[in-house]
């Protein structure tokens, strides 16, 4: 009998877990193919929300993966952004950096791209047309929050210890997405100066954002990979437990209230 329960239990577990679905898709930004990643829980059935996730500066790679598995978990349809081409991705700051600049510096290109990801996420059968969200991650987080000075139809965005300083001019009304932003009091990425310009370039645009800052935490504080990127690559980055776990929770909240 006990045997019987358990394996029972084993089944209803694999069962459960095995409701989200990940899997590798391709789309077309011009004439460059972008390789991104499409989570899903299987066991929903209709449509649902989508929710873009655009990556650090190393690429889609396998911590963005975990994002969109995490959403996909919470109901809904999570696409990793391809925002390089190709699926390239970084194992080295000197080319994460090239990478992440080739992008910056070219923001017609920025846009394209996020658009057709954009456009591949909003067409999928599963997906509420229209019931879109944004979250980035550093680099990404800098992405999402362009796009929404862009004017870009979502309805909510998130950035995670992403850069705030931007060129684009922002008029009363060109930021239709609600805006919540987490940021590390501690990063020498985005000092004090550059948050501050952030906050007044939101209030004259008249933007609905939030700006939750955390005393003491330091760059990437959502990656548990942050310490070993630290250690081998001497850069000012630190996990932040307490940081990640909040801003998620902040992040679930948001969504729920937002999206459809």
């Amino acid at each position: 009998m006990k045997t019987a329960l358990a394996l029972s239990l084993l089944f209803f577990t694999s069962s459960a877990l095995a409701a989200v679905v990940g899997k590798d898709v391709s789309y077309k930004a011009g004439d460059t193919v972008m390789k991104g990643y499409l989570a899903f829980d299987d066991a929903i059935k209709g449509k649902r929300a989508g929710v873009l996730v655009v990556p650090e500066w190393w690429g889609a790679n396998d911590y963005a993966r975990k994002r969109a598995r995490m959403l996909a978990g919470e109901g809904y349809v999570a696409l990793v952004v391809d925002m390089y081409g190709n699926g390239q991705i970084a194992d080295n700051p000197q080319e994460a950096g090239a990478l992440a600049g080739s992008v910056n510096k070219n923001p017609p290109l920025a846009l394209a791209r996020f658009q057709a990801a954009e456009k591949f996420l909003d067409k999928q059968p599963n997906v509420k047309k229209g019931e879109l969200a944004a979250l980035g991650y550093c680099f990404g987080g800098g992405v999402v929050l362009n796009m929404a000075r862009a004017g870009e139809p979502l309805k909510a965005v998130v950035s995670y210890h992403g850069v705030l300083a931007t060129d684009v001019t922002v008029k009363p009304g060109d930021i239709k997405a609600k805006l919540r932003i987490f940021h590390g009091e501690a990063d020498p990425l985005v000092p004090p100066e550059q948050v501050e310009a952030f906050k007044t370039e939101m209030d004259n645009a008249q933007a609905d954002y939030m700006l939750v800052a955390y005393p003491g935490v330091k760059h990437t504080f959502t990656n548990r990979e942050a310490d070993s990127y630290a250690a081998q690559f001497g850069l000012p980055l630190k996990y932040d437990n307490a940081a990640d776990r909040d801003s998620w929770t902040r992040t679930l909240e948001f969504l729920k209230a937002t999206l459809k």
